[in-house]
């Protein structure tokens, strides 16, 4: 078996999980290759019992085959992670690091018992939908598709913006708001949750439309199906705009004209033990439990 380990930081607190893995790694005769900038920050902090791999990016998954995708941080990090796995298929196995951990469910205390299952193929695989962002001028290079959302948000001024919204070219609304997020049934538990959209169960097969500040009261986020197309314009005093997808952004202006629809391919994530989603939501947005009794 063949895994890339993956990471952007290495914290000090960290350490000893970081080594853990890859002790049980080698107890299991997995072969690891790590990316290589994380590489660079292991070398002097984690003993390696046996030769690894360097990882260097989306291209060396068209040369070699990887079993599993191993990200070490948070959701953030799984983000990341998307950028190199696209369409590849490889199943991404979160563990948290890092606090909330939504994608990442698998815990650092279990680390080794983690990596017994995988080598023994006890874990179940979940698909997420992708959205992808379609742009009459390029945007985003190669890789306009994300996780989590889609967002138009003001930059320059403190003056709201308007963003024109229509639904498989019918017309929905002009939000008059601070932005516009257009998340992911996985994105809905983000930034979308925040400003007051709804939790939506990651199979629903659906997109949030969730308006950011917006200047009337009485308007609400949304839920629609994810075959719908979802165009935007956008118009405001100032000159430039920001769109982001997931943890990436770019500058736009009123030229810009965007659709947003489902992504042609999904992402596998790699679920060990039976938290599933109710038990994910219940434990991370502490439900259930009076306060009042700790």
């Amino acid at each position: 078996m063949q895994v890339i380990v993956f990471s952007k930081v290495l914290k000090d607190k960290d350490i000893q999980y970081v080594q853990q893995l890859f002790d049980s790694l080698h107890d299991h005769n997995i072969t690891a290759y790590v990316y290589r900038p994380y590489l660079k920050m292991l070398k002097e902090k984690i003993h390696f019992q046996r030769d690894v791999g360097i990882f260097d990016g989306h291209i060396d998954l068209q040369m070699k085959k990887f079993d599993f995708f191993i990200t070490l941080g948070g959701d953030g990090t799984i983000l990341e992670a998307l950028n190199h796995v696209r369409s590849a298929e490889i199943p991404i196995v979160g563990i948290n690091l890092g606090r909330l951990g939504f994608l990442a469910s698998i815990e650092k205390t279990v680390i080794e018992q983690a990596i017994n299952q995988l080598q023994r193929g006890i874990y179940e695989l979940v698909s997420r939908n992708l959205l992808y962002l379609e742009s009459n001028l390029p945007i985003f290079g190669d890789l306009p598709i994300a996780l989590n959302d889609c967002t138009l948000l003001k930059r320059d001024t403190s003056s709201m913006i308007t963003i024109h919204t229509f639904i498989n070219g019918s017309y929905l609304n002009s939000y008059w708001a601070d932005g516009l997020i257009i998340a992911t049934p996985t994105g809905s538990t983000g930034y979308s949750l925040s400003c007051g959209g709804p939790i939506v169960f990651p199979n629903s097969g659906n997109f949030v439309i969730t308006p950011v500040a917006p200047h009337n009261l009485n308007v609400r986020p949304i839920v629609v199906s994810d075959d719908s197309v979802i165009s935007l314009e956008i118009e405001g005093r100032a000159e430039n705009f920001l769109c982001t997808l997931d943890s990436r952004f770019e500058t736009i202006t009123a030229n810009h004209q965007l659709a947003i629809r489902k992504n042609d391919y999904q992402i596998r994530l790699v679920q060990i033990g039976d938290k599933g989603f109710l038990e994910t939501i219940r434990s991370k947005l502490i439900w259930g439990i009076d306060s009042r009794n700790h």
